[in-house]
């Protein structure tokens, strides 16, 4: 398993963090979920939007489907640099589950990709829209089952 491991402990905060393989806990919790948080930026302007995705795992990539006219793609086309959550609703701290990740984004144009979209969002089928992948180079995840705090860091050591 090619991954390094580093603790940190501060203020009770324990980091661990990997580099190249994806741990399967993060895998598990992208595929369960289904909406992810984008964030994108423009000539120093912040938007934000949400979106269905489906999660490629052999490419670590998200995929989102949106119009090329939409207000987080056109900052895309000019600023491909992305970053987003997905979270887990909760009112209990200590049922506190997401990630935080970045990445850079770019339209996709593979039938099989779109059949497997359609798949998993059936009213896709009814609306016109471009695939955007999301190729993440990090996440980071927090899950506070595993103790208060406790954040998994991976990145992808190939982007650096």
């Amino acid at each position: 398993m090619a991954f390094t491991k580093s603790f940190a402990i501060c203020n009770r905060l324990t980091i661990i963090k990997m580099t190249n393989k994806l741990e399967l806990r993060i895998i598990k919790f992208i595929k369960k979920h289904h909406v992810l948080n984008l964030a994108t930026s423009f000539n120093n302007v912040p938007y934000a939007a949400s979106c269905f995705y489906l999660y490629l795992e052999s490419e670590n990539q998200l995929i989102i489907a949106s119009d090329e006219n939409t207000k987080h793609i056109h900052d895309c086309l000019n600023q491909p640099l992305v970053a987003g959550t997905i979270v887990l609703e909760t009112k209990f701290i200590s049922h506190i589950r997401g990630i935080q990740f970045k990445g850079t984004i770019q339209e996709i144009v593979e039938d099989t990709i779109r059949k497997e979209y359609i798949k998993r969002f059936p009213p896709a089928l009814f609306i016109p829209f471009k695939l955007w992948a999301i190729q993440l180079s990090y996440i980071k995840m927090t899950d506070n089952r595993l103790g208060f705090g406790k954040k998994i860091i991976w990145e992808d050591t190939k982007s650096n």
